[in-house]
């Protein structure tokens, strides 16, 4: 089976194999994403050979998941409901895999590590399209030739990030396209794109812009062009450069540098059409509008206060300070020497630093021994450190130690829960409950594909049987956790059963054969034949009827009840001909009148003739009306023209079931009118 080798055949052909290198190229990595939209078709001309890291799946098959010759691509829920999209390899005959991840608040490269992460995958090994549809039975699909190529389509949450790895078995550098669509929920940002704030140096020598949304770094144009400073001053903009644009395709920040510094006072910063022909445009192309605009300030020289603190984490271990004015990472002492923390428990900072650019950020990270896991009040305040000063920003001001900020912390959430699972006959019942402790006021339940629910504490009915997975995720604003459990509904029940013979028209010298198909636990059978007769095993003996009394044949219902370990009870019922004769004849007359008596001529009861073969001659000895199906008739007619009265000859040629004896005759037939 494709993809189906053990670990240590994988391990040593990834070793020797050209493609088992470092993806470098911006999008191979969970760290370089491509950023999707709903609305857009993703095009991949090629696929080059890197990859083959591990990636945990819950497919217990012993079979290695890999991102061989990956690219990744990141989205964020806008509109809580399900995703469908399709992978089309620009070869059909090349295998695509997939699996998407739940990446809210995490490191992307998590994904190689977090098996909670998993939110849906496709590792079929059936080549051509494949993604998520309404058709998919199954949020996972794992390798082989056994697994369809579409999964059933997952249940997003408005708010979240999410991961898709696309992986390339097929060695070929083949590429494909990726298209979203026919799902509820909704991955495309319709937030208008907008300039959010800006921010002056405090030497007026560059600012720093804020976007309300990230954008196409693609769309920046680097001399600046896009923008427009009023009033106008003899400092005129010089470039500009997108954050994060190196390493990746979008950026919410940039960095404008302008020929000299702007004097102090009140100016604007507006968008305008660039050089490139556009302004700047978000991932879904919808650009900033012309003449868009904020405010900032150039002030006069000072030292640079604590200003805000970025929105405190659950359990949080950093804390991200921000100050009006970029800050010199040199005057950060690495040992957080500069910062101490006072509140409910004790806090012990263990190092700050900063994310900088040309050796300023106006973000200082400061680290705790262990995080903080529950609620309580803390201030963070500013002191002399270990290196004789306290901070100091771009403009050589020191910030003096008298500056503090407070903050809040929750406790940690478990999202660990309590069911049991009543077996039913029509549906079963599964009953669910969570502690809410910690003050938990979220609940997102996911039951396997058959729905969802927000209740702390209910029931859910499966009308479908096999293995379920139930997810629930928990939140009290701050802290989120996620538990799953899968469940095992076996109690299916259908009776069934086949007959031989299978056209259910019995000769009336033959058994009939009656063989239980039922699928559940099945501890008895209770078989009616429709003559007054029964039995209690599951495949009865051969079972003999009486010659019909008319021609017409005589119809008995054979019902087959079964019951299974659960007391359930299910009924399948088929309608047996039995037949008045089987021997074959053919008429020596006809009268095809329409009365709906002897209208047609043809081989009478040949249920048991094989590879027949009925032919009739004019009296020129012209092939008039020839089959190989015994029941279609002749009617006395030619392309619908009546024959004229008279004798026919016919041949009849078959070999009989039962026997193997062939038969050939010849004999004539009378048309009367």
């Amino acid at each position: 089976m494709q993809k189906k080798i053990s670990f240590f055949i994988f391990l040593l052909l990834t070793c020797i194999h050209l493609y088992s290198q470092t993806c470098t190229a911006l999008g191979q990595n969970p760290s370089t994403a491509f950023p999707v939209c709903g609305v857009d078709t993703f095009s991949q001309s090629t696929v080059p050979y890197c990859g083959n890291k591990l990636v945990p799946t819950p497919c217990n098959d012993n079979t290695p998941y890999a991102d061989k010759n990956p690219f990744w691509y990141k989205f964020t829920c806008f509109t809580s409901g399900t995703l469908a999209f399709v992978i089309t390899p620009n070869n059909l005959s090349d295998d695509y895999d997939w699996q998407l991840f739940d990446v809210t608040g995490r490191n992307p490269n998590d994904v190689y590590t977090d098996a909670s992460l998993f939110v849906a995958c496709n590792w079929s090994a059936v080549p051509g399209k494949t993604g998520t549809s309404s058709s998919g039975r199954s949020l996972v699909n794992c390798a082989g030739f056994s697994y369809p190529a579409f999964s059933s389509m997952p249940l997003l949450q408005q708010g979240k990030d999410y991961l898709l790895l696309i992986s390339h078995f097929t060695d070929a550098p083949n590429g494909y396209s990726l298209s979203f669509g026919g799902g509820s929920a909704s991955i495309t940002d319709t937030t208008k794109p907008a300039l959010q704030s800006a921010l002056a140096s405090c030497d007026g020598s560059t600012i720093t812009l804020k976007l309300n949304k990230r954008m196409k770094c693609k769309t920046l144009a680097p001399d600046g062009s896009d923008f427009i400073i009023t009033p106008p001053t003899a400092s005129v903009i010089q470039s500009v450069t997108g954050f994060g644009c190196s390493a990746g395709f979008d950026m919410d920040s940039l960095l404008i540098t302008l020929t000299q510094p702007l004097p102090p006072g009140n100016y604007s910063l507006a968008v305008q059409n660039g050089t490139d022909a556009n302004t700047l445009l978000d991932n879904c192309n919808a650009n900033i509008p012309v003449g868009d605009s904020v405010p900032f300030t150039v002030y006069a020289i000072q030292p640079t206060p604590m200003d805000s603190l970025y929105p405190v984490a659950c359990a949080p271990d950093t804390l991200y300070l921000v100050f009006r004015n970029n800050i010199r990472c040199s005057s950060v002492d690495a040992d957080g020497s500069d910062f101490f923390v006072t509140g409910t428990n004790g806090v012990t900072i263990k190092g700050a630093g900063a994310d900088c650019a040309n050796g300023l950020s106006n973000v200082i990270k400061v680290w705790f021994t262990q995080p903080i896991q529950t609620a309580g009040a803390y201030q963070i305040a500013l002191k002399i450190g270990n290196d004789g000063n306290s901070i100091v920003d771009e403009c050589a001001q020191e910030t003096p130690a008298i500056y503090s900020l407070p903050f809040i912390t929750v406790d940690t959430v478990s999202a660990a829960f309590n069911y049991s699972v009543g077996l039913g006959c029509v549906y079963d019942t599964f009953t669910y409950t969570h502690d809410g402790r910690n003050n938990v006021d979220g609940w997102n339940w996911t039951f396997d594909i058959d729905g969802t629910s927000t209740a702390r504490d209910s029931l859910f009915l499966f009308t479908t049987y096999g293995t379920k997975n139930i997810r629930l995720q928990v939140s009290n604003g701050v802290c989120t956790d996620t538990s799953s459990v899968n469940i095992l509904l076996d109690n299916e029940l259908k009776a069934a059963f086949t007959t031989a013979p299978p056209s259910l028209e019995l000769c009336p010298e033959d058994a009939a054969v009656f063989k239980d198909t039922s699928i559940g636990k099945i501890i008895s059978w209770w078989w009616q034949f429709g003559d007054g007769t029964a039995s209690t095993l599951q495949n009865p003996s051969p079972k003999n009827y009486p010659s019909a009394p008319t021609r017409d044949g005589r119809i008995y219902p054979v019902t087959l009840i079964t019951q299974n370990d659960i007391g359930c009870y299910d009924t399948a019922v088929t309608q047996l001909k039995v037949l008045y004769t089987c021997y074959i004849a053919v008429p020596t007359g006809f009268t095809p009148n329409g009365d709906g008596l002897n209208d047609y001529l043809y081989p009478v009861n040949a249920y048991k003739a094989d590879n027949l073969e009925f032919r009739i001659y004019n009296r020129l000895g012209q092939v008039i009306f020839e089959t190989k199906d015994w029941t279609r008739k002749w009617d006395g007619n030619i392309n619908g023209n009546p024959q004229p009265s008279g004798v026919y000859v016919w041949t009849l040629t078959y070999t009989h079931h039962d026997t193997g004896k062939k038969y050939a005759l010849k004999e004539t037939t009378v048309l009367i009118r």
